[in-house]
């Protein structure tokens, strides 16, 4: 089965209420207006219940089916990126130095036409749980609508969401069993010498010595310290130390990025980071401070809903790719398939810019692929009887 007629008849007002939010991109967890939009539109549809507020502003929408059942959890994400716009479309930012450069206005205007449809059919049994949150790109938007009570408001059993993948063709659908993206956490280590006279070495401790010292015998950590197999990425991102050129400062530091997929090779990193740097800061004479920001988990598709997943885009589409590569990015729905099995998929967005670049912009004739999925996936997990 292709695209949903339903669906299909209402493309064009997907595509209106994606390019209103590609004109008024809000930041983090401050999607006021954005959040003020979406609501109005899901009750314009006549969801049962909606729940606002949550991760500061983010929505959750009830819809129910013609038959008691549980829950199926459909997300989508609606913060922008602080980047000037250059793609000099019609619908472009009209806020300086913000645009939708990674999709979410798209992610937004498919789910509300998935919500729209399940509105008007209720085809299944159970409740249809919608969510659309902020925060995605930086703020965890995802875990603080958790801890705002998400998973309390209907029992919900599996999770799917969509994101737009510029390089595929429009309304593809892409993803994989097991990791599709990646742990991101951040490290600083903080070197603490004694400062003086730099024609005088010998009177002091230089830091700068240990923090470039570090900066290869990190790269020791991904190389040595963990399977080949197993995916890692440690990168020194900064470093900073000093301020004229005769003075040995007292301090220097380094800043990066760990990447990882398995928990395991997440734990060993962190450890080999502290004991790497405090061991070349001693050789040197120096100490060293460690500090390691634990950011998002590791996405991990469940197997079964993956490949439940997989069924029904193939009854949507027919450039369906079930064995994607995981992919080094991060992405906060991880907290909720930490709790609940899903599946997170990507839409082809065809030959365009790259996301989180000036030139991004999404596709509207992937919406329809995309909400039809977002409908069948409910309708396909909470069948109704007879």
């Amino acid at each position: 089965m292709p695209v949903l007629n339903r669906i299909a008849a209402f493309a064009d007002d997907m595509a209106a209420w994606r390019r209103h939010l590609h004109r008024h991109p809000e930041l983090g967890l401050d999607c006021p207006e954005t959040a003020a939009f979406a609501a109005a539109l899901l009750r314009g549809f006549g969801v049962d219940a909606l729940h606002e507020g949550l991760g500061r502003t983010g929505l959750v929408a009830l819809i129910h089916g013609r038959a008691p059942g549980p829950a199926v959890l459909l997300r989508a994400d609606m913060d922008a990126l602080p980047i000037e716009e250059a793609t000099g479309a019609p619908h472009a930012s009209a806020v300086p130095g913000r645009m939708h450069a990674c999709g979410h206005d798209g992610h937004t205007a498919m789910l509300l036409g998935a919500a729209r449809y399940l509105c008007e059919t209720r085809a299944f049994a159970g409740t249809a749980v919608i969510m659309i949150q902020p925060g995605e790109e930086t703020s965890a938007g995802c875990l603080r609508m958790i801890e705002d009570g998400l998973l309390d408001l209907a029992p919900v059993r599996e999770a799917y969401a969509l994101h737009s993948l510029p390089g595929a063709p429009v309304g593809a659908f892409v993803t994989a069993p097991g990791p599709v993206m990646a742990a991101c956490d951040t490290f600083t280590i903080r070197f603490r010498g004694q400062g003086g006279h730099a024609a005088y070495p010998h009177e002091t401790r230089d830091p700068i010595l240990p923090a470039a010292a570090c900066v290869t015998a990190l790269q020791s950590v991904p190389a040595r310290d963990r399977d080949p197999l197993r995916g890692c990425v440690l990168g020194v991102s900064q470093i900073h130390g000093g301020t004229t050129d005769n003075v040995v400062p007292d301090t220097a530091w380094i800043n990066g990025t760990i990447r990882t997929f398995d928990k395991a090779v997440r734990a060993r990193v962190h450890a080999r980071i502290a004991e790497v740097a405090q061991g070349i800061a001693a050789s040197f004479g120096t100490a060293a401070e460690v500090e390691i920001e634990t950011g998002y988990p590791a996405t991990v598709n469940d197997p079964a809903r993956t490949a439940f997943a997989v069924s029904v885009a193939r009854e949507v589409s027919g450039l369906v790719v079930d064995d994607a590569p995981p992919e080094m990015g991060a992405e906060d729905f991880a907290f909720l398939l930490d709790r609940v099995p899903g599946c997170y998929l990507f839409v082809g967005n065809g030959d365009t810019a790259g996301l989180h670049q000036a030139g991004y912009d999404f596709d509207d004739e992937a919406a329809p692929a995309g909400a039809s999925l977002l409908a069948r996936l409910v309708e396909r997990a909470l069948p109704l009887e007879g």
